[in-house]
């Protein structure tokens, strides 16, 4: 039994950072920099980013992005996600986590090391209408989306699973629009309002569709490729996805809340226990704060931040 609990820890840290035995090497280089970077203790983006929601919240991002056909194509066709699905998660939370934790200068060269991944991600899609259409990953429209998705996800989730954001839900989408920016987004939302406000546009557009493509994707999603030991859990996170989506995207999906008859199953309750499991998987209560906090800390401690040790 004991060797049963070591290997499906072992496994979900390999999940998140690619190894298990220590920490990836880029969490521990977050120490390094000359100035407190993009985000601080106490700030929406460190509260959000910190918990174990943005598991949910990834799976949700995910599911709302396969809505728009490019980014779709971009994914098929320049990624090789179905052989190689953890490499994508672990560059995805890299990137992340030093835009969250990084000095200025690690913030912006992980965005431009994405950027330099994504010039070639381009192509041609058909159009709703039956036309064909230019795609770019370094697109700013296609990068509206993207970030649009990203954002209320992490935020949708969090305020079901999470605690209280400091400052609240405007707070979390005005600070993390920097990272929008560094992306070339053009015009991220400030508040969860404007958030709302350019969703809408976007399902009121006629640009995203729900195709056979989309389906083969939300299946992909569904059974990720993971060890037999996480699927029971990751079953309860992606139902747990689905319940945070707003009816009108779920409904687009082809997904819906699961039910025993005519009665809706605990998924809200479920998915919060399954967060806690994997809590203390990756070592909480005991230990509070991932590798990459640590390490920023470390940093800002060195610059003499008077925040470093804010809880």
């Amino acid at each position: 039994m004991r060797n049963v609990l070591r290997t499906w820890q072992d496994e979900i840290k390999k999940t998140f950072s690619g190894r298990a035995d220590a920490p990836p090497d880029w969490t521990l280089r977050l120490a390094e920099g000359d100035d407190p970077g993009y985000h601080l203790p106490g700030s929406a983006v460190w509260a959000v980013h910190g918990s174990m929601t943005p598991i949910v919240g990834g799976i949700r991002t995910l599911l709302m992005q396969s809505l728009h056909p490019g980014a779709l194509a971009g994914v098929h066709e320049h990624s090789n996600f179905r052989d190689d699905p953890l490499r994508r998660l672990a560059n995805t939370i890299r990137w992340i986590f030093t835009v969250t934790y990084g000095s200025t200068a690690a913030a912006e060269e992980a965005t431009r090391r994405v950027r330099r991944l994504h010039e070639p991600v381009q192509g041609h899609y058909q159009d709703n209408d039956g036309g064909v259409r230019p795609y770019s990953a370094n697109d700013p429209g296609l990068a509206n989306w993207i970030h649009l998705a990203f954002t209320d996800g992490f935020l949708a989730a969090h305020k079901i699973w999470g605690k209280p954001i400091p400052g609240g839900p405007d707070a979390y989408v005005r600070e993390w629009a920097q990272a929008g920016t560094l992306m070339g987004v053009e015009d991220p939302p400030l508040t969860e309002a404007q958030l709302h406000g350019q969703l809408e546009r976007w399902y009121e557009g006629g640009e995203l569709r729900a195709d056979a493509r989309v389906r083969e994707t939300v299946e992909f999603i569904r059974n990720a490729p993971l060890h037999p030991l996480l699927k029971p859990g990751y079953r309860i996170l992606f139902a747990g996805a689905v319940y945070s989506l707003e009816p009108r995207f779920r409904n687009m999906l082809g997904l819906s809340v699961p039910r025993l008859g005519p009665f809706p199953l605990p998924v809200r309750l479920a998915t919060k226990a399954v967060l806690v499991v994997v809590h203390f998987a990756l070592g909480g209560p005991l230990r509070r704060m991932g590798p990459s906090e640590t390490a920023a800390r470390k940093r800002l401690r060195r610059l003499g931040e008077p925040l470093a040790d804010m809880a």
